[in-house]
């Protein structure tokens, strides 16, 4: 356990971590396969609207509460 500790202290491998580059593009806004980034931007819907609130506790509710009610259906619909 100290030799690994050792190890991992040893200036030739602070040296590789330090040399190693990490760099990044700039975001191409020209691309067709890029779209603007940044908060609210990569989700397929506004939550600023003003009916949104409304809209997603709906879809909540029915996402919720459709498959108990098939379930209760299929059970007591009768079996042809």
């Amino acid at each position: 356990m100290i030799a690994a500790s050792r190890t991992l202290a040893s200036p030739v491998l602070r040296q590789a971590v330090a040399r190693r580059g990490f760099s990044t593009t700039r975001a191409q806004l020209s691309s067709p396969y890029h779209y603007p980034e940044g908060p609210l931007s990569n989700i397929p819907f506004n939550p600023r609207k003003k009916g949104f609130a409304i809209k997603y506790w709906t879809y909540c509710t029915v996402g919720f509460t459709l498959p108990f009610g098939i379930a209760v259906w299929q059970t007591y619909h009768p079996a042809k």
